[in-house]
């Protein structure tokens, strides 16, 4: 079980950097939804070419590894809860990084989901 929870606690950190990255990045590049076809083509080239979604970009590909090895010795009713934890590390970073505001009610939701979490994981090794 400890292995599987660092494990897990390197690809949540993992995915929650290229989660963030993403997000910032994409902020910069400005809202494509209002985009012409040809401005979306642009961002399109633009994106590959921007630092942070291709160092997020490849957090994401060192989540999605780590997954795959988790997956390969542990219960994926165990695992899976686990990639909550990903809920507290977004909170604590969108907050830092990207000046959101979080709010006392989604604290309070984020500390009730690492006490699932913790539940979860607990019984893991019954």
């Amino acid at each position: 079980m400890f292995k599987t929870v660092i494990v897990m606690f390197l690809a949540v950190s993992a995915g929650t950097v290229g989660d963030i990255l993403l997000a910032k990045g994409m902020k910069e590049m400005g809202d494509i939804s209002a985009m012409n076809l040809r401005g979306i083509m642009d961002a399109a080239l633009r994106a590959l070419t921007n630092p942070k979604l291709i160092f997020g970009t490849s957090m994401l590909a060192v989540f999605f590894f780590l997954w795959l090895a988790v997956l390969s010795w542990e219960d994926l009713s165990v695992a899976l809860p686990m990639q909550a934890l990903n809920y507290v590390l977004v909170a604590f970073l969108s907050q830092y990084f990207l000046g959101e505001v979080v709010s006392p009610l989604r604290w309070a939701g984020t500390v009730l989901v690492c006490i699932g979490v913790m539940m979860i994981t607990k019984s893991g090794g019954q």
